[in-house]
Parts: C-alpha cells; sequence; structure tokens
C-alpha cells in the first residue's frame, strides 16, 4: 500500500510538472508571436520601404489646367522605383475667364445666361503615357517622418483639339431665336459679340470633331510621402512639365498659337504598395 502512495504521489508530481512546463511553453509561444507581431507592425509602420509594386491615383492642379492619372509602380532596388503614368489632362489659356451674362428679357426683368468662356476657340485635352523614375533622397526614419523622392518622367502625348462652341442669339437679341456655332472667320463678328451670346453650346458639342496632335512630354520634380505605413501611399508632389506637340494649337480666338507648353504644378496621390 505504502508503494503505491508513493507511485501515485509521483505520477501526480509528474502531471503537475508537465502541465506547468506545457502552460510555460505555451506563454513563451504566445509571448514570441506577440514580438513577431510588433516587429512586423514596426516594419509596416516604420521601417524600409521594400514593397516591390505599388499602384495609385491622383490629381493635379497646374499653371495652366489640370490633370488627372494613374500609376503602377515596381521597385528595381532599394532606392529606385520605375513606374508607368497614364494622364488626362487639359490646358486652359491664362486669359480665358468662365463667366456668365443677364439677358433682359423685357420689363426690367433678365434671364443669366450659362456660364461661357469669352473668346475661346478650342478646347485642348491631352491623354499622356510615360515612363519614369523615383529615387529616394531621404527615408522616414520613423512612424512620423516623410519620405522624400526625386522623379523624373517622360513619355508620349496625344493632344485632342475639340471646337469650342456657343449658343448665340439672333442679331436682335431674342434668347428664343439661337443657333449652336463654333469659331469661323466668317462669324468672328457674331462669335465675339457678347450681346449675342446665350451661353456655351455644351460639353458634348465638338467631339466628332476631334483633331489629333501629337506629341512628347517630360517633368521632374520631388514626391513627398507622409502615409504612416510603408504599405499605404499619401503624398504631395510638386514640380515642373514641359510638352511639346507637332502642331500649333489655338485655344483663344485673339491669342498666338503654340506648340510648347510649360507649366508648375502641384498633386495629390493616394494607393497602396504590396509584394508579389
Amino acid at each position: 500500500m505504502k508503494k503505491l502512495h508513493i507511485l501515485l504521489l509521483t505520477l501526480l508530481a509528474s502531471t503537475t510538472l508537465y502541465a506547468q512546463d506545457d502552460r510555460q511553453s505555451k506563454k513563451e509561444e504566445r509571448e514570441q508571436k506577440r514580438l513577431r507581431r510588433i516587429s512586423l507592425f514596426r516594419e509596416i509602420e516604420e521601417g524600409d520601404n521594400l514593397y516591390n509594386r505599388e499602384f495609385s491615383g491622383g490629381a493635379r492642379l497646374n499653371t495652366d489646367g489640370w490633370t488627372g492619372f494613374l500609376e503602377k509602380g515596381y521597385r528595381k532596388n532599394a532606392t529606385i522605383v520605375n513606374y508607368f503614368q497614364l494622364e488626362f489632362s487639359e490646358k486652359r489659356h491664362p486669359k480665358q475667364d468662365r463667366a456668365s451674362r443677364i439677358i433682359p428679357i423685357g420689363g426690367g426683368f433678365g434671364i443669366s445666361s450659362s456660364p461661357f468662356v469669352y473668346g475661346k476657340q478650342n478646347n485642348f485635352y491631352q491623354a499622356k503615357l510615360g515612363l519614369g523614375q523615383k529615387r529616394l533622397i531621404g527615408g522616414k526614419g520613423n512612424k512620423n517622418g516623410v519620405e522624400v523622392n526625386a522623379i523624373y518622367y517622360g513619355g508620349v502625348s496625344f493632344g485632342l483639339v475639340k471646337p469650342y462652341y456657343l449658343d448665340l442669339m439672333n442679331d436682335s437679341g431674342d434668347p428664343n431665336q439661337r443657333r449652336t456655332v463654333k469659331y469661323t472667320d466668317d462669324i468672328r463678328d457674331d462669335f465675339l459679340n457678347r450681346d449675342l451670346i446665350y451661353g456655351a453650346g455644351g460639353f458634348t458639342k465638338g467631339w466628332n470633331e476631334v483633331e489629333l496632335t501629337p506629341g512628347l512630354h517630360a517633368k521632374v520634380g520631388f514626391r513627398f510621402d507622409w502615409a504612416r505605413f510603408n504599405d499605404v501611399i499619401s503624398a504631395i508632389e510638386v514640380g515642373v512639365n514641359a510638352e511639346y506637340y507637332t502642331k500649333k494649337v489655338q485655344i483663344m480666338v485673339d491669342e498666338k498659337a503654340k506648340s510648347f507648353f510649360f507649366n508648375a504644378y502641384v498633386g495629390l496621390q493616394l494607393g497602396k504598395r504590396w509584394n508579389k
């Protein structure tokens, strides 16, 4: 009987020690997992940005218009990312001004015309495709830091010249008697007569008359990414852009046509990064 008691005590002690060891082992395993998660979190949050794929989109405000774009990037090494960009832009002449006017209808009453740009002959849009590089100048250092990159980029541009239409009243200024016309030398006096303008002819007018003008474009600038996490893109870009087209483009009736355009810009860019 005494031997049986000793055996039972031995088994009980062994079981207790095994359970304690098992609990300790599981505790250590949970702690290691926690430390790995913290390490991974820190790497994503404030470590070096080494993701090899990225995709983003955004918009830029140019000194001569606006741009919307999509970008796909492929990391070449720790400091260089090659990227493709697809853009759509509109050029606006510095002298163009969008306005409306009050058209008298008798009895001291008037109606407001639809907004129009006085003296505008053509809308000038651009579809662009290009290849560029983003080169790291300074990393974030920590989660509250800013990653700074120099960018240089160039490619082909397809200029789309669309006639600008106006809604013109007849010579007596009757708002119920109107015609929608584009600029030609034959109707120059009417097209530039503010008293006859009822408003713009509408965005949809003229797309079947678009003329294609190919060209080249290039830009340089700096990109500042302030995103807390490296797998997120939240950036502002500033720089300058130059474009040359094979034909001179006439935007305003009484202003000189040109084939070379130069502007400064500021843009906002948002997106994601990942590993393939």
